[in-house]
């Protein structure tokens, strides 16, 4: 299992975890969710631009979307095996001091660290022409029931 360390560019960690898909006889999927590596990353709160064209008619407050940037593209697994955005949660933000930063209070997941799912993954391209880090947005799952 690969874990980075925080630096200041980059001074929260979060895990990375990946699916072992199984299809039963009736094409029911199940996924079991496998902890891959700990990465180092830094999230905000998306602010005015995440708001989205289209906006429903309720008020809601909470906000369900970070931005932020991570070291590595978070599709390759630890054992170079590529993965879709769809097929990534990432779970355990925490500070410097291990403290959890994003942690559900209702719900089956009540007092445990907030699930996330990978919205979108674009790489920054430096004046050298190399990949210096990878620009997120990471959305709060609708399913914080995932056993991980």
């Amino acid at each position: 299992m690969i874990c980075e360390e925080p630096d200041f560019i980059f001074p929260l960690q979060a895990d990375i975890y990946y699916p072992i898909v199984e299809q039963g006889t009736y094409g029911n999927v199940k996924k079991t969710w496998i902890i891959d590596k700990t990465i180092a990353a830094n999230f905000n709160a998306v602010g005015t631009a995440g708001n989205e064209e289209v906006r429903p008619n309720v008020n809601i407050t909470q906000r369900s979307s970070l931005i932020g940037r991570v070291k590595t593209d978070l599709r390759i697994s630890s054992l170079d095996a590529p993965h879709s955005i769809t097929n990534i949660i990432l779970t355990n933000i925490r500070d410097k001091n291990c403290n959890y930063i994003y942690t559900e209070t209702s719900g089956p997941r009540a007092g445990k660290s907030t699930i996330f799912e990978v919205a979108t993954q674009e790489p920054y391209v430096g004046p050298f022409g190399g990949i210096e880090y990878y620009n997120l947005v990471i959305r709060r799952s609708e399913n914080q029931a995932v056993d991980v």
